[in-house]
Parts: C-alpha cells; structure tokens; sequence
C-alpha cells in the first residue's frame, strides 16, 4: 500500500531534509504536495484528501492544532514534526499517530510510516465491508446488584455498555440494564471476554460489530444498527481485533 501523503512546514529547509528522507528511506510513502502555511495545508488537504500528513507544529499565523481545530472530521492521519518536545501531550490529546522532533531522526521516521501503514491497511479493508466474526464466542457471566438481589447476564448477549456518570448502561438486543457501577468497572470484569474500549463512554462487544466506517477515529456499526463514534487514541487497538 502506497500512502499518500502531504507535508506542511514553513521551513524550506525542513521541507528539503524531509522530503530527502521519505524518497530515500520511505518507499511506501507518495508525496502528493508540500505547503508553507496553514492555510495552504487546508488546501491540500481538501484537494488531494491524503492517508498521512507531515504537521510542523510552529507556523506563521497559528499552529499546527489551529489547522486541526478546522478538520475536526478529519480521516488522515498525523504525525507531529517540531523541533520543541513540550507539544508532545498537546499532539496526544490531537490524536498524533506519531511525534518526530527535529533533527528528525531516520529510524524514528520510518517507525512512524510503519505504523500510519498499518493503520491504514487495515482501515482499508475494514471500512464500509461487513465484518465476519474472528472472535470465539466465549461463554461467561455477569453479575449486576440489584435493590432485590441480582441478575446474571451472559456476556455473549451484551451489545455494548454506555457510561452514564457513576453508572452504566448495558445493552442487549431487546432490553438494557442500569447499574452502579462505572464503565472502568465492566471494563475490567469484562476482560477476558471480547470487548474492546473504543471510546471514553463506550465499551463494544467485538463480536456484534458489523461495519466499520473510516475517519479520524472512525466509527463502527453493531449488529443492531446502533453506530458509536471510535476515539481516534482507541482506533488502532479496536483494528488489532481484525487481522
């Protein structure tokens, strides 16, 4: 897979270094343009609709998340060039699949197209295609406290859980159960089954994801038609489940 990808850096020779780089050590990356500016980026980016773009972070007129802050349905992904370090959280919080500081080094840049590649590939074959069940089934169950008692749950038959503040939402087919416990809670006890955290208020049953539709994070589509928006940090472990 070939990706396509922009870079956007004030610095000509930043861009010089880069470019070099990526023709000589990244062969699976196709440079489509390189822009100066912020809004030139924005261009670009609606022009060619790229796999991966290269961001320097310092830039006349703003930054590198003033850009981001106008794409925030954005479906490239990001890795951060800067020569300062102390943007790093900054880049995590904008969803950075990866962080280079300059003088860039070669083995950390071709780590960073490794993994945007893999990223994309399966993204690539997951989106849009209904997803066959990889998973096996494995038979267990829940307990949920009640003010009477408790109930049992199979947990083959939970669509998803939903955090509702200090409690949580538990779907199944036809019905839901509230309990007072937190989503970390059924995160924890639902371990060794296969749920997967995709977002900080939703944790999915692998199993009764159907589709996957891409984008920033990207989003999935359960077996009952209910479609939960993917965190982009989370996208990557939710793919890890497709092979």
């Amino acid at each position: 897979m070939k990706l396509r990808a922009i870079l956007i850096e004030d610095e000509a020779n930043s861009r010089e270094i880069l470019r070099n780089y990526l023709s000589k050590y990244c062969p699976d990356v196709g440079l489509l343009g390189e822009a100066s500016s912020i809004q030139e980026g924005l261009t670009l980016i609606d022009v060619h609709d790229p796999d991966l773009v290269f961001l320097d972070v310092e830039m006349p007129f703003g930054n590198a998340f003033d850009l981001l802050d106008q794409l925030p349905e954005r479906s490239f992904e990001t890795v951060f060039v800067t020569a300062y370090d102390h943007y790093a959280k900054d880049a995590l919080n904008n969803q950075a699949a990866y962080y280079l500081t300059k003088p860039i080094s070669i083995e950390e840049l071709i780590k960073a197209v490794a993994l945007v590649k893999e990223i994309r590939e399966k993204e690539s074959v997951l989106h849009d295609t209904v997803l066959p069940a990889t998973i096996t089934q494995v038979q267990g169950k829940l307990t949920l406290p009640q003010l009477d008692g408790f109930i049992v749950l199979n947990t083959n038959e939970i669509l998803y859980c939903k955090a509702d503040d200090n409690y949580t939402e538990i779907f199944l087919a036809e019905k839901k159960h509230l309990a007072s416990k937190t989503l970390r809670y059924f995160e924890e006890a639902l371990e060794a089954y296969p749920f997967a955290r995709i977002h900080k208020s939703f944790l999915v049953n692998v199993n009764e994801i159907v589709k996957y539709h891409r984008g920033k994070g990207g989003s999935v589509v359960l077996s009952n038609g209910k479609e939960i928006q993917v965190a982009a940090s989370r996208k990557k472990e939710l793919l890890s489940y497709f092979q």
